[in-house]
C-alpha cells in the first residue's frame, strides 16, 4: 500500500545495501564518478609523497658534495655518505611508490575499462573481470608491486642519473684532492684498505645497475613509457 511503511529485518536491509549502486549500465556520471574522484585524491597525495622525498635526496646530496669540495682537506668519504644517504631515500620512496601504486592502478582500471569506453565504444574494455578485480581490491587491498621492481622505477626516473653523479664526484675527489697516496691507496677509509673501499662500491653500483635494468615483466598498470609517446601516431583520425 503507497505511504505504508514496510517492516524488514536487519538480514534483509544489510542484503539490500549497494544494490543497483555500481550497475553495470551506469555511465561516467554515476556514483562511479565520485569513487574515481576519491582514488584520484588519494593518487594525487602519495604522488607528492613521493616528489617530496626525490626532493629531500637531491636537496641533501647538493648540501654534501658543496662541503665536500669547499676544501681540500675534507675526506673523500663525504661523499660516500651521501651515497649512503641517497640509497636511504631510495629505500623509502621505494615503499612509498608501492603504496602509490595501490591508487595508481585502481585510477588505470577505471579509466580503461569504463571512462575510455564511454568516450568510445569500440575501445572496448583492457581486462573483462576489471569489475571482480577491482571489488576483491577493496575488500582487501594488497602491494601489487613488489619492492624490487619498485626499487627498479625509481632507479630508472630518479636516482640512477643521482648516485652517477656521486660515482663521478667521488673519482674526481680522489683523483684531484689525493691525499693519502696513490691510486687505489687514497681510496682507504680509516683502517678499511683502499682497495677494500674501491671493491665495495663497485659491488654496490654493479648491484643496482642490475636491479634497475635487468629484464623483467613489469606489474606497473598504465606507466607511461617513452616508446608510448614518440611511437604515437598523431595522423590517426
Amino acid at each position: 500500500m503507497t505511504g505504508q511503511k514496510r517492516s524488514e529485518s536487519p538480514e534483509s536491509c544489510d542484503a539490500d545495501i549497494g544494490a543497483g549502486l555500481l550497475e553495470a549500465n551506469m555511465g561516467p556520471s554515476s556514483s562511479l564518478a565520485h569513487l574515481y574522484r576519491g582514488e584520484i585524491h588519494r593518487m594525487k597525495f602519495w604522488r607528492e609523497r613521493l616528489d617530496r622525498t626525490s626532493n629531500w635526496a637531491i636537496t641533501l646530496m647538493a648540501a654534501i658534495l658543496t662541503w665536500a669540495f669547499s676544501s681540500r682537506t675534507n675526506p673523500h668519504y663525504i661523499v660516500l655518505l651521501a651515497i649512503v644517504t641517497v640509497s636511504i631515500f631510495l629505500l623509502i620512496e621505494a615503499r612509498r611508490y608501492r603504496a602509490y601504486d595501490i591508487w595508481r592502478s585502481r585510477v588505470r582500471m577505471l579509466q580503461q575499462n569504463v571512462f575510455a569506453v564511454g568516450l568510445h565504444e569500440s575501445s572496448g574494455v583492457v581486462d573483462e573481470e576489471w569489475r571482480q578485480k577491482l571489488s576483491e581490491d577493496y575488500r582487501m587491498p594488497k602491494m601489487k608491486v613488489s619492492l624490487e621492481e619498485a626499487l627498479a622505477h625509481r632507479l630508472r626516473r630518479v636516482y640512477a642519473p643521482l648516485f652517477l653523479v656521486l660515482l663521478a664526484a667521488w673519482m674526481f675527489h680522489l683523483t684531484a684532492y689525493a691525499s693519502g697516496g696513490e691510486w687505489p691507496q687514497s681510496a682507504a677509509v680509516a683502517w678499511v684498505p683502499g682497495g677494500v673501499v674501491l671493491a665495495t662500491v663497485v659491488a654496490f653500483y654493479a648491484a643496482i645497475l642490475v636491479v634497475a635494468y635487468r629484464p623483467r615483466e613489469w606489474h606497473i598498470n598504465g606507466e607511461i613509457l617513452p616508446s608510448d609517446v614518440t611511437g604515437w601516431d598523431y595522423s590517426r583520425e
